[in-house]
């Protein structure tokens, strides 16, 4: 099965990876990606201007998600939704962003080939 980080890693790109369980942290450093145990140390892991990409339920994770990270962002930093957001919501989020000087993308995925939406700021 192909997971979003083999799609990266295999394309070159250097993959670090946070979730709340320590399982699935190792499963996919088992697998070339580098490990993140908290937020705070996942983003200390990445250069600037950041790029992070958010797989969490839509609704009130994402909102959650986002401000466990702001403290630890920066201006032009960018952060990818790859949930499915209601677009409402994505484009209160980018705005949100905006306003601090971060970009925010709403890359939704779902399991309809080719469905992909995207709000920027």
């Amino acid at each position: 099965m192909q997971t979003w980080p083999s799609v990266l890693w295999r394309g070159g790109h250097r993959v670090i990876s946070y979730d709340r369980s320590a399982e699935a942290i190792q499963r996919v450093v088992d697998k070339g990606a580098v490990g993140a145990h908290s937020l705070a140390d996942f983003v200390k892991q990445l250069a600037s201007p950041r790029a992070i990409w958010l797989m969490v339920p839509s609704g009130d994770a994402v909102d959650q998600t986002i401000e466990q990270l702001l403290p630890s962002l920066a201006n032009g930093d960018i952060l990818i939704d790859g949930g499915n957001s209601n677009y409402k919501d994505s484009i209160r989020r980018a705005d949100k962003l905006k306003a601090q000087g971060m970009h925010f993308v709403d890359a939704g995925t779902t399991a309809a080939s080719g469905a992909w939406r995207m709000v920027t700021a």
